[in-house]
């Protein structure tokens, strides 16, 4: 046995902690906590606003009209952008046909899926990666569709502050136009003032179809029952419109905000083949609200000759040609179509070959 010398006996014993690699794991994983919280941090006002399926609605659209950021101003002469909404329950087949459509534009779009999660829908990828936002199912006949639709609003609201208008799609709509004749449609001659703006949450006009006079509108106001929905939305404000719109990003915070119709319009409807709550919500809420700021005009163009159970025509390949394309931007209005819809997936072939020298040659 080894003699201890008098300096062994004065040397004082190490901490048993700092003798063991116990103390370089314990300083390594404090490390990456501290790394991750400081990254969470500085990420978070570009991360989706979900943070699972289940989340709240009302808890996120409360947080999408109160949340402020300061990144914004930062930038130096920021654009607009717009934000595209994609509504499906079924896969984006005409995702390389809006491939084609954004490319080169990455910095004036922003896109989010909310995708029916009782049907399998495959991510296609490119600019569509991580691009869908989890989502709660959605029914035909029911106020699903206005909850999806109020969920993708809030998720673009609260994730890209430069985002100004809010354009919903289904997975059978496809553009009459390129990206950057949409763009400068939208934004026309009021980009200069954005640059210059310290709101950077100008007043465009909402593209929204409000009608107050339509086929069986009275039925459709008491579908859920007779005087049901008074009195919060008498019959002389009941209004229909088409289920897709472009909204500016004041009345998005409206329709967000909005409790008081919105509790009438998800009581369930006892005439269900009169109720389409998706096609008069909106149009209701912003014609009570600020029917002034709305064109009264959908962009995107529907054709209902031969409509069959409340579905309107269906495109088919035969049919997909330059002449088509030419009377699907005819507009009666003021106002031109930008979008079109509904076609069938077998029409992306022939979409595609007359992609360049006509669907995106304006």
């Amino acid at each position: 046995m080894a003699k201890l010398t008098p300096k062994a006996l004065n040397k004082k014993p190490l901490n048993p902690l700092l003798s063991t690699p116990i103390f370089v794991y314990l300083a390594l994983i404090l490390s990456l906590l501290l790394i991750l919280f400081l990254s969470q941090q500085h990420l978070s006002q570009f991360s989706f606003p979900f943070s699972s399926p289940d989340a709240n609605d009302l808890t996120l659209f409360r947080r999408a009209t109160t949340h402020t950021t300061t990144h914004i101003f930062t930038l130096i002469k920021p654009k607009p952008k717009i934000a595209f909404l994609f509504l499906t329950n079924s896969n984006l087949t005409f995702a390389p046909l809006w491939e084609k459509f954004f490319v080169g534009n990455n910095h004036l779009f922003n896109i989010y899926v909310h995708a029916d999660p009782t049907t399998y829908v495959a991510s296609p990828g490119g600019v569509f990666q991580n691009r869908f936002i989890p989502s709660k199912p959605t029914k035909r006949y029911s106020p699903s569709l206005i909850a999806a639709a109020r969920r993708l609003l809030a998720s673009a609201l609260l994730d890209d502050p430069l985002n100004q208008y809010f354009a919903l799609i289904s997975q059978r709509c496809i553009p009459l136009f390129s990206f950057q004749f949409i763009y400068n449609y939208l934004f026309k001659n009021q980009l200069k003032s954005f640059a210059n703006s310290s709101e950077f949450n100008l007043l465009y006009p909402s593209y929204i179809e409000i009608l107050s006079e339509a086929e069986n509108l009275n039925i459709r106001y008491n579908a859920r029952g007779e005087n049901v929905m008074m009195p919060e939305v008498p019959f002389e404000d009941f209004r229909v419109g088409s289920q897709f719109f472009i909204l500016n990003r004041k009345h998005t915070k409206v329709v967000l905000r909005d409790q008081k119709l919105w509790n009438k319009f998800q009581i369930p409807c006892t005439n269900k083949y009169y109720c389409y709550p998706e096609e008069h919500y909106f149009s209701t809420l912003l014609s009570m609200e600020d029917l002034k700021g709305c064109t009264g005009f959908t962009l995107t163009r529907v054709n209902w000759t031969g409509a069959v159970y409340g579905h309107p025509h269906l495109y088919t390949p035969a049919e997909v040609s330059p002449e088509l394309f030419r009377q699907l931007r005819v507009s009666n209005w003021s106002y031109s179509y930008l979008f079109a819809r509904k076609f069938s997936p077998e029409c992306l072939a022939p979409l595609m070959n007359i992609a360049d020298d006509v669907i995106f040659r304006d």
